[in-house]
């Protein structure tokens, strides 16, 4: 099998090292786009730092991902997102409100609109989005967070009707609280047990991404844990 190459944002996060670790186990070569990024470099995992809300450091970093020509880009795994609790709606700061929608869809948008020619170039390939069950269930205090993912999915639901003539597909996988680090610093006294594992996560985003999904484009794949 011809050598891919795939670029995952947020790839030095909670869920981002099991998703890089599965696609590197498949062979794939993977461009581990995140902020905090330890240097550029090459290899099986080649890691670049960029700010992915910058439009030009989106640029430079799917260039790295499109730049072997002997592993063409054939898949973009959107991770990077961002999550704060809040109050109601009325008690919500419409600049925190708008933040939301900068940390979880601009990226998104930013990353996919520049990775796609490089697919379409590539004879089609995977773009895979990452929403939150919060999207679909809301709870209190967290309006700009449920919004900006139900629109990260409804992103990826147009990129998928518009790019299937030219074998792109995208689809949108929507975990249900992610057990990370961070996020058990954040809700210490919370149900652990049943958040979803980040290795539970990952290989439902490398299939995704693989030729053995390819009829699967537009659809919303839910991945809340097996308790």
């Amino acid at each position: 099998m011809r050598r891919r190459s795939v670029l995952v944002t947020g790839g030095t996060g909670g869920l981002g090292g099991a998703v890089v670790a599965a696609f590197a186990q498949a062979g794939w070569r993977v461009v581990a786009a995140a902020r905090s990024a330890d240097a550029d470099a090459a290899g099986p995992v080649v890691p670049v730092r960029a700010d992915l809300t910058d439009a030009a450091a989106v640029d430079r970093a799917v260039a790295v991902a499109a730049g072997d020509p002997d592993a063409p880009l054939r898949a973009v795994v959107n991770l990077v997102g961002g999550y704060a609790a809040g109050g109601r709606v009325h008690e919500t700061d419409v600049a925190e409100f708008e933040r939301m929608m900068t940390l979880n869809l601009r990226p998104t948008h930013l990353v996919t609109r520049a990775a796609l020619p490089h697919l379409i170039a590539a004879g089609g390939g995977a773009v895979v989005c990452v929403s939150s069950r919060a999207a679909l269930a809301p709870f209190p205090g967290a309006a700009g967070y449920a919004t900006a993912k139900a629109a990260v999915s409804a992103f990826a639901a147009a990129v998928a009707v518009e790019y299937r003539p030219f074998g792109v597909r995208c689809n949108t996988v929507v975990p249900g609280v992610i057990d990370t680090p961070a996020n058990r610093a954040a809700q210490p006294d919370a149900d652990h047990g049943r958040w979803v594992d980040p290795a539970d996560i990952a290989p439902v985003i490398r299939f995704l991404a693989d030729d053995e999904s390819a009829p699967t484009t537009g659809a919303v794949i839910p991945v809340y844990g097996r308790s």
